[in-house]
Formats: structure tokens, sequence, C-alpha cells
């Protein structure tokens, strides 16, 4: 079945310089997948935008299928709800009715997840027991499952940094929480291109460095987020009419301000985007065609979402855009990265 060509690239069986054997469907039902997960991260946006995450205070994979079914279970729910950092500090006062809005955001979130699972699982064991699969593709299609379970352990694990003594969420949590997701999306969309339109593989380069600023800089937009850094210094391109605000190393020892500090995550995320805008934009002058047309107009759109999200001070329909278009970003570069300046044939 498999020539001497075959290379092992994230595991999987590569023939003629980049395409995966499988059949077609494999790479539909991949590229559908991934869809999921960009619905997924989109929602977990709008769960953080919306002070949802911490509306649900018990982890339950199995057991916690359904929602509250009667008045009294939703009591029950609010009641737990009450007794956590969230809402003695900043909700005390909230009415049921309040309550349950944002226990459904959480909610569809994590039933989201759960669809994706199946939508993921009981394909893959179709497909194996057809013989669909090649040997290495499975392992590396079972290694990216194990990656989704992952991320739902981190997800717990980070709503647990907000149940302790803080009303809120760690930003290193998040900010790992968001990177594995985007890094299983990568996977997916990369295995699945290259099934339904097999082509030889663009020579990467440096494009690959780019692609590792556009991931730095999403993870800079998770710190940004978990410290609410986004309601602080909403004038652009200034920061309140000044360039360095004061401050920038206000904590001690001045390295925790890159990570803990609102300013300073603001600013280095104003940095991060003028840098990944100019290796966008070199990428594109070097890779030029279709494809890094698509890129370039990915980056334009991003970067006005950043600004008037940043302006307005972070409606949640702006922030959900602007992940979007950073998660948009990410599949151009990376589609150029891996294909060069072409578009699917």
């Amino acid at each position: 079945m498999l020539k001497q060509d075959v290379e092992i690239v994230f595991g999987c069986e590569r023939i003629a310089g980049g395409a995966i054997q499988a059949p077609r469907a494999v790479g539909v039902w991949l590229l559908l997948v991934a869809v999921l997960v960009v619905a997924m991260t989109l929602l977990g946006g709008a769960t953080r935008l919306t002070q949802s995450g911490l509306s649900i205070v018990e982890w339950k994979p199995v057991t916690g299928l359904l929602p509250p079914m009667s008045d009294a279970a939703w009591q029950r729910a609010f009641e737990q709800y009450q007794r956590f950092p969230e809402y003695q500090k900043l909700n005390r006062g909230m009415s049921l009715a309040e309550f349950k809005a944002i226990y459904r955001f959480e909610y569809a979130h994590r039933l989201l997840g759960r669809a994706i699972g199946a939508a993921f699982l009981l394909p893959f064991l179709w497909f194996l027991w057809r013989r669909r699969l090649p040997r290495s593709l499975a392992w590396g299609l079972a290694g990216i499952f194990l990656f989704g379970g992952l991320q739902g352990l981190v997800g717990w694990w980070m709503v647990q940094s907000g149940l302790v003594d803080r009303p809120d969420v760690s930003q290193y949590r998040l900010a790992i929480h968001l990177g594995l997701a985007v890094a299983i999306l990568g996977l997916l969309a990369r295995l699945g291109w290259r099934i339904l339109w097999p082509a030889p593989a663009a020579r990467g380069g440096w494009a690959w460095a780019v692609l590792a600023l556009v991931y730095l800089q999403l993870l800079s937009g998770a710190l940004v987020a978990g410290l609410d850094g986004g309601l602080h210094y909403n004038t652009f391109p200034d920061m309140n009419g000044m360039w360095l605000p004061p401050e920038l190393w206000a904590q001690q020892p001045a390295w925790v301000n890159l990570f803990e500090n609102p300013t300073t995550v603001q600013f280095d995320h104003r940095v991060g985007a003028y840098a990944t805008s100019l290796a966008v934009l070199a990428l594109w002058w070097h890779r030029r065609g279709p494809a890094g047309t698509v890129m370039l107009l990915a980056l334009a759109v991003q970067v006005g979402l950043g600004i008037a999200t940043l302006l307005l001070q972070v409606p949640v329909a702006l922030g959900v855009l602007h992940q979007a278009g950073a998660l948009a970003l990410f599949l151009a570069v990376l589609w150029v990265a891996d294909r060069g300046g072409s578009t699917p044939a």
C-alpha cells in the first residue's frame, strides 16, 4: 500500500511530499471536527467575557450531562455557587434568573466539549473497524483524541483556580487551555486538508517561525483576557496619551510584570501585534499568491477587530470576533507554511 518515499509527519504517513493516504471521507470528517473546535473556542471566549466560567462548581464528565431539570435543582446549583469567591466578592445579591443566564453559557461550553469528543471518537472507531485508516495515521488520530481528553482536564484545572480565594481563573491556566485548543485545531486542519487536497508540500522554512509568532500572540491574548487587561488604557495607538505607561514595571520582581501586570501584559500584546503584522506582511511578500492574499486579508481584519475591541472596552461580540480573527489568521499562516501561496484545487 505504501511506497518507499513515505515519511512520518505528526505521526501520520505522508506520501509524495505531502498527501496523506486515506479516504476523502476521513479528510472531510477531520475538517468538520476542526470547525467544531473553532466553535468550542469561540464559545469559551464568550463564556470568559460574560464571566460565566465559574458558574458550575463541579466537574462531572458523565453525570453532569444534563442541566438542572427542576426548580429545586436550580436552587441547589445556585446555593453551591454562592459558597465560592465569585459570588461572595463580585456577584453578591445576584438573582436566580441572572445565575441561570451565566450557568447556561458554561453548560453549553461543557456540552459542546462532550459533543466534540463523540464526533471524533465514533467516526474514528468506525474507520478503524472498516480498516480505512493506515496504521500510523490511526496512531496519530488516537494521539489527537488523547489531547482532547487532556484539554477537558485542563479546562477543569483552570476552573479550579477560580474556586479557591480569587474570583477569577488563573491567566496562566487560561493560556494553556487556549494553547491546547489551537494546537488541536492546527493538527486537525493540517491532516484534513492534506487528505482532501494532495499536493507537494511547500518548503515552509521561516514561515513556520511566523506561525510560531502568531501562536505566541494568541497566548498573549489569553493573558490579557485572564487579567482583564483590555479594560485598561483604551486608546490607540498611544496608551492614554503615553507610549510607556508608568506602571509597566511596578511589580517586583520585574519579570512578574510580563505575566501578572495588566498594563504590561496589554503593552506586550500591542508590541506583539506590531511584530506579528510585520512578519505576516513579509511572509505575504515572499509567498505571494491566492492563499497569501487570504492571509493578508485575515491580518487586516484581525488588526481592525483588535483596535475596535480595545477602543470599545471589550464588548462581548467584538471580543469573540477578535478571537475568531486570531484563529483565522493562524489557519491562514499554517496553510501558507504548509502549502505555499496556492489554494485548494
